[in-house]
């Protein structure tokens, strides 16, 4: 066949096909995939549309592809990154004993928690009293939506003040993939339902205590983690 019927459609549809079956376990870890036209035959699509399904699974580190030579299936739990986890959940493609929501609310405990922790430690005056004011004006609304704007800037805030480039990127991507975070106001309601604890937080950070800082902030992003 032709790469006359590829499109970005077809594309994706293989793409995700193909990584559908290895996450299930149809190809296991160092085996090789069918060739370009086996694929393409088999799927009756244009050997373009193959090629480049196969360039974003190697993308995601889902394969390797050597010039000449066979598609081989890595090991994409070693491999992958983080992307390919908020990927998956986003687009419903996650196999269930993955946990993936689960998964990724837990690293945003756990970042959000040591980088309170830093910022306790690290953080000029000028970023305690911004932190301090931002989770004043928090307390002072009532709407989740409106907690929820002020609670990003917070935590903005925070991981700024902890001096880590990886928490801040680590930050960025999780809410890249909200949809698997599921960072927004419904979301860590539980969280922005009790303004206290978010003040509290702050007050600790202000004052430079930083095993306080880390344990108040654990505790409340921890109420957030769905039960699984």
């Amino acid at each position: 066949m032709t790469g006359s019927t590829s499109s970005p459609t077809v594309s994706g549809r293989i793409h995700a096909e193909l990584r559908r079956e290895i996450l299930a376990g149809r190809y296991a870890p160092g085996e090789a995939l069918p060739s370009e036209r086996r694929l393409s035959e088999e799927r009756g699509v244009g050997r373009h549309a193959v090629r480049e399904a196969l360039k974003r699974l190697q993308q995601a580190g889902l394969v390797s592809i050597s010039q000449g030579g066979a598609t081989r299936v890595r090991d994409w739990r070693r491999h992958g990154g983080l992307e390919l986890l908020l990927e998956l959940g986003a687009e419903g493609e996650a196999p269930p004993g993955l946990h993936v929501e689960r998964s990724a609310m837990e690293m945003r405990a756990c970042v959000g928690a040591d980088a309170a922790r830093r910022a306790a430690e690290r953080a000029d005056e000028r970023e305690r009293r911004a932190i301090e004011d931002r989770a004043a004006q928090l307390a002072a609304v009532d709407d989740l939506a409106a907690r929820g704007a002020h609670y990003d800037v917070l935590w903005d805030l925070v991981v700024d003040a902890s001096r880590n480039i990886a928490y801040r990127l680590a930050l960025t991507t999780l809410v890249a993939g909200q949809q698997v975070a599921a960072i927004d106001p419904h979301a860590v309601r539980r969280e922005l339902g009790d303004p206290g604890a978010i003040v509290a937080l702050a007050r600790a950070i202000a004052a430079g205590d930083p095993d306080l800082s880390g344990a108040r902030a654990r505790e409340l992003l921890e109420r957030s983690i769905p039960e699984e």
